[in-house]
């Protein structure tokens, strides 16, 4: 809908990408773009018409990084039953792969927490726990997902005087468990409307793995983030997933640790001096207790 230009607001080229326009669409006429968001691979926010007529805004993703998977995510979307799924418009697996997805109502948390000072965020843990325990309840045919390295050198370590971090991730041994998972389960991927999940997106990295680290990658602090800053909130997150699912709490303990200490890493500058206080602290209590 082009109403949705005054919900959700999309940064401006940042970066060069392939050009929208030299894309061969089926079902979809691209008039304008109006935004790129932040992604790994080359997403334009664009207003069109598609095949029926009727001009919409959409979200058009075009195969970038190693880890991109669009026949995967066309067909895990079209063997799911949920109400909060992405419409697809258009997609192609020739070269350049893209997939064009409506845009769907509801607003990310960091645009509705906004500072988050009064702890409005715990109004959303009970629902996005139930979220994460719906997409781990899923059975359906999915290849495993695919692996991610999120190692970081001995030199980061030894550089920081973190070195315990360190030994702990290579002393520590994740006995997780395993379920069909979202591979990508964050706040940037959930759109909200009326304290509701409307739209869980971006499914190029679900299948077969560890739920654990399904969790954790949900739950961990990223750089400038307002929310999940406290224990409180992950505690009211996993007491909501529990009444669905158990996990491996050292395992679960294991990726938190690693996915820290991995955002740690990529917020070395003076911006986010308060993060890294509030992570390694997190970090430091994970290990003191295992």
């Amino acid at each position: 809908m082009v109403d949705g230009l005054d919900r959700m607001r999309q940064p401006e080229k940042w970066r060069e990408t392939i050009d929208p326009f030299s894309l061969k669409f089926n079902n979809f006429y691209l008039e304008e773009i109006l935004g790129y968001p932040h992604a790994g691979n080359d997403v334009f926010y664009v207003k069109g018409i598609e095949k029926s007529g009727e001009e919409i805004t959409a979200f058009l993703k075009v195969e970038r990084q190693k880890t991109a998977d669009t026949e995967r995510e066309v067909s895990i979307i079209n063997k799911l039953d949920f109400p909060f799924l992405p419409n697809i418009i258009d997609y192609s697996f020739n070269t350049p792969k893209y997939i064009l997805t409506e845009e769907a109502e509801g607003n990310r948390l960091s645009y509705i927490l906004g500072d988050n000072k009064n702890m409005e965020s715990l109004k959303y843990m009970n629902v996005y726990g139930e979220l994460l325990a719906k997409v781990h309840n899923i059975k359906i045919e999915a290849p495993p997902v695919k692996k991610r390295d999120f190692t970081l050198s001995h030199k980061f370590y030894l550089e920081n005087n973190l070195e315990y971090i360190e030994q702990y991730l290579l002393d520590k041994e994740a006995k997780e468990t395993k379920c069909f998972i979202h591979g990508d389960c964050h706040y940037g991927n959930i759109l909200w409307k009326d304290y509701k999940v409307s739209c869980l997106l971006d499914y190029e990295l679900s299948g077969y793995g560890s739920r654990e680290y399904d969790l954790a990658w949900s739950l961990v602090l990223r750089p400038g983030q307002k929310f999940l800053r406290t224990a409180r909130e992950r505690e009211v997150f996993l007491e909501s997933y529990g009444k669905y699912h158990k996990f491996s709490k050292p395992a679960f303990d294991y990726y938190m640790v690693l996915f820290g200490i991995f955002f740690y890493s990529i917020s070395l500058d003076k911006q986010y001096k308060e993060y890294r206080i509030i992570i390694i602290d997190m970090i430091k209590g994970i290990i003191s207790n295992n």
